[in-house]
Protein backbone atom coordinates (compact mmCIF):
# COMPACT_ATOMS: atom_id res chain seq x y z
CA UNK A 1 0.00 0.00 0.00
CA UNK A 2 1.32 3.38 -1.01
CA UNK A 3 1.50 6.11 1.68
CA UNK A 4 -0.04 9.40 0.70
CA UNK A 5 0.28 12.79 2.39
CA UNK A 6 3.15 14.94 3.58
CA UNK A 7 5.95 14.04 5.88
CA UNK A 8 6.80 16.22 8.85
CA UNK A 9 9.92 17.55 7.13
CA UNK A 10 7.94 18.58 4.05
CA UNK A 11 5.44 20.44 6.22
CA UNK A 12 8.18 22.23 8.19
CA UNK A 13 9.95 23.28 4.99
CA UNK A 14 6.69 24.53 3.47
CA UNK A 15 5.81 26.56 6.59
CA UNK A 16 9.35 28.02 6.66
CA UNK A 17 9.14 29.09 3.01
CA UNK A 18 5.69 30.67 3.51
CA UNK A 19 6.87 32.57 6.60
CA UNK A 20 9.94 33.91 4.75
CA UNK A 21 7.72 35.10 1.91
CA UNK A 22 5.34 36.75 4.39
CA UNK A 23 8.15 38.62 6.15
CA UNK A 24 9.32 39.96 2.78
CA UNK A 25 5.82 40.91 1.59
CA UNK A 26 4.57 42.62 4.78
CA UNK A 27 6.90 45.65 4.66
CA UNK A 28 6.12 46.08 0.97
CA UNK A 29 2.40 46.07 1.79
CA UNK A 30 2.87 48.61 4.58
CA UNK A 31 4.87 50.90 2.27
CA UNK A 32 2.17 50.59 -0.38
CA UNK A 33 -0.55 51.55 2.13
CA UNK A 34 1.53 54.54 3.28
CA UNK A 35 1.99 55.72 -0.32
CA UNK A 36 -1.76 55.56 -0.91
CA UNK A 37 -2.42 57.62 2.24
CA UNK A 38 0.24 60.17 1.24
CA UNK A 39 -1.32 60.57 -2.21
CA UNK A 40 -4.72 61.05 -0.58
CA UNK A 41 -3.23 63.66 1.79
CA UNK A 42 -1.70 65.56 -1.14
CA UNK A 43 -5.00 65.48 -3.01
CA UNK A 44 -7.06 66.60 -0.01
CA UNK A 45 -4.66 69.42 0.87
CA UNK A 46 -4.70 70.60 -2.75
CA UNK A 47 -8.50 70.49 -2.84
CA UNK A 48 -8.86 72.60 0.32
CA UNK A 49 -6.12 75.03 -0.70
CA UNK A 50 -7.69 75.55 -4.14
CA UNK A 51 -11.05 76.28 -2.46
CA UNK A 52 -9.37 78.81 -0.14
CA UNK A 53 -7.70 80.47 -3.15
CA UNK A 54 -10.99 80.56 -5.07
CA UNK A 55 -12.70 82.22 -2.10
CA UNK A 56 -9.89 84.79 -1.88
CA UNK A 57 -10.11 85.52 -5.61
CA UNK A 58 -13.86 86.11 -5.42
CA UNK A 59 -13.57 88.15 -2.19
CA UNK A 60 -10.91 90.43 -3.71
CA UNK A 61 -13.06 91.41 -6.67
CA UNK A 62 -14.09 95.07 -6.53
CA UNK A 63 -17.84 95.16 -5.93
CA UNK A 64 -17.73 91.36 -5.97
CA UNK A 65 -20.30 88.90 -4.70
CA UNK A 66 -18.69 88.57 -1.23
CA UNK A 67 -18.83 91.49 1.21
CA UNK A 68 -15.42 92.36 2.62
CA UNK A 69 -14.35 95.13 4.96
CA UNK A 70 -10.98 96.82 4.88
CA UNK A 71 -9.92 95.03 8.06
CA UNK A 72 -10.53 91.58 6.54
CA UNK A 73 -7.82 89.73 4.62
CA UNK A 74 -10.19 88.28 2.05
CA UNK A 75 -9.54 84.71 3.17
CA UNK A 76 -12.47 82.64 4.49
CA UNK A 77 -13.21 83.02 8.20
CA UNK A 78 -13.45 79.22 8.57
CA UNK A 79 -13.42 76.01 6.55
CA UNK A 80 -17.16 75.71 7.19
CA UNK A 81 -17.76 78.75 4.98
CA UNK A 82 -16.21 76.87 2.05
CA UNK A 83 -18.77 74.07 2.44
CA UNK A 84 -21.91 75.86 3.66
CA UNK A 85 -21.32 78.87 1.46
CA UNK A 86 -21.41 82.63 1.66
CA UNK A 87 -24.28 84.81 0.45
CA UNK A 88 -23.82 86.16 -3.06
CA UNK A 89 -24.45 89.89 -2.64
CA UNK A 90 -24.85 90.34 -6.41
CA UNK A 91 -27.62 87.75 -6.67
CA UNK A 92 -31.11 89.23 -6.15
CA UNK A 93 -32.22 85.89 -4.65
CA UNK A 94 -29.21 85.85 -2.29
CA UNK A 95 -28.11 82.33 -3.20
CA UNK A 96 -24.98 81.04 -1.57
CA UNK A 97 -21.62 80.51 -3.27
CA UNK A 98 -20.02 77.23 -2.21
CA UNK A 99 -16.40 76.27 -2.79
CA UNK A 100 -16.29 72.67 -1.46
CA UNK A 101 -18.85 69.87 -1.42
CA UNK A 102 -17.52 68.56 1.86
CA UNK A 103 -14.47 68.69 4.08
CA UNK A 104 -11.95 66.09 2.89
CA UNK A 105 -10.50 63.70 5.42
CA UNK A 106 -6.99 63.92 6.77
CA UNK A 107 -5.91 60.34 5.99
CA UNK A 108 -3.01 60.57 8.46
CA UNK A 109 -5.33 60.92 11.43
CA UNK A 110 -5.89 57.49 13.02
CA UNK A 111 -9.53 58.00 13.96
CA UNK A 112 -10.80 58.87 10.48
CA UNK A 113 -13.91 56.79 10.08
CA UNK A 114 -15.80 58.75 7.44
CA UNK A 115 -19.19 57.30 8.32
CA UNK A 116 -18.93 58.09 12.04
CA UNK A 117 -17.48 61.60 11.99
CA UNK A 118 -19.43 64.81 11.74
CA UNK A 119 -18.23 67.84 9.80
CA UNK A 120 -17.15 69.40 13.09
CA UNK A 121 -14.87 66.40 13.79
CA UNK A 122 -13.43 66.59 10.28
CA UNK A 123 -12.69 70.29 10.73
CA UNK A 124 -10.80 69.62 13.95
CA UNK A 125 -8.54 67.12 12.17
CA UNK A 126 -6.94 69.87 10.09
CA UNK A 127 -4.53 72.43 11.47
CA UNK A 128 -5.44 75.95 10.41
CA UNK A 129 -3.06 78.81 9.71
CA UNK A 130 -4.20 82.41 9.77
CA UNK A 131 -2.95 84.99 7.28
CA UNK A 132 -1.27 86.90 10.13
CA UNK A 133 0.69 83.89 11.46
CA UNK A 134 4.22 82.96 10.46
CA UNK A 135 4.81 80.02 8.10
CA UNK A 136 7.19 78.29 10.53
CA UNK A 137 4.81 78.81 13.47
CA UNK A 138 1.25 78.40 12.15
CA UNK A 139 -1.52 79.64 14.41
CA UNK A 140 -5.27 79.97 14.07
CA UNK A 141 -6.80 83.41 13.80
CA UNK A 142 -9.61 85.40 12.21
CA UNK A 143 -9.28 83.67 8.85
CA UNK A 144 -8.00 80.51 7.16
CA UNK A 145 -4.97 81.17 4.99
CA UNK A 146 -3.71 77.58 4.87
CA UNK A 147 -4.35 74.09 6.23
CA UNK A 148 -2.00 71.34 7.29
CA UNK A 149 -2.17 67.85 8.74
CA UNK A 150 -1.91 67.61 12.51
CA UNK A 151 -0.11 64.29 12.20
CA UNK A 152 3.38 64.16 13.69
CA UNK A 153 4.38 61.21 11.51
CA UNK A 154 7.15 61.52 8.96
CA UNK A 155 6.50 60.86 5.28
CA UNK A 156 8.39 58.53 3.00
CA UNK A 157 10.26 61.58 1.70
CA UNK A 158 11.52 62.40 5.22
CA UNK A 159 9.31 65.50 5.66
CA UNK A 160 6.75 65.49 8.51
CA UNK A 161 3.16 65.48 7.25
CA UNK A 162 2.36 68.64 9.19
CA UNK A 163 4.86 70.53 6.97
CA UNK A 164 3.31 69.46 3.64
Amino acid sequence: MKNSGFTLIELVVTVAIVSILATVALPMLQLSVQRVKENELRTNLRQIREAIDAYKKVADMDNGPIKKTLSQSGYPPSLEVLVYGVVDEKDPNKHKIRFLRNIPLDPMQPANQASSQSDRDLLSNWGLRSYKSEANNPAEGDDVYDVYSRSRQIGINGVPYNQW
